[in-house]
């Protein structure tokens, strides 16, 4: 019995910290393949792309509706493929404040996820996002 709670334990770490987004945001693969470009920065950027567009249909629904799902995933994808890029890339200080970006849109995102049937916060939220997504998207034309 010890033994079977170890190995559930070790399995529960090792999938926590695999970034196993993919394994509960199976769409999320999906996007990063329509997304890919030519380098890991154009991925990105057209991620970006996705995201807006779906931030912006996502502003009429409410609860969790379909925009409101892709933008997740959408999402999900961005911060995989965030890490991905080449080191000489990760080195420049523009990438530091991709990060950062990165980090604000989740604050906003779940700010969005919580108000997700209140239909004029989760609008505003949303709003929000997307500048902060024009923000992200001109800190990544720096590093291409």
């Amino acid at each position: 019995m010890p033994r079977t709670i170890e190995l559930l334990a070790l399995s529960v770490l090792l999938i926590g910290l695999s970034g196993c987004s993919y394994l509960f945001y199976p769409r999320a693969s999906d996007y990063a393949e329509q997304a890919k470009g030519a380098s890991g920065v154009e991925t990105l950027l057209n991620l970006t792309t996705m995201m807006e567009a779906s931030a912006g249909a996502a502003k009429a629904g409410t609860g969790y509706d379909q925009p409101l799902n892709d933008l997740h995933n959408q999402f999900h994808a961005f911060d995989d493929n965030l890490c991905c890029l080449d080191k000489d890339k990760r080195d420049q200080p523009a990438y530091a404040l991709a990060v950062t970006h990165n980090k604000e849109l989740w604050a906003i995102f779940k700010r969005v996820w919580k108000f997700k049937s209140d239909q004029p916060q989760r609008s505003q939220h949303l709003d929000l996002f997307v500048v902060e997504l024009g923000e992200l998207r001109d800190t990544l034309k720096t590093i291409k």
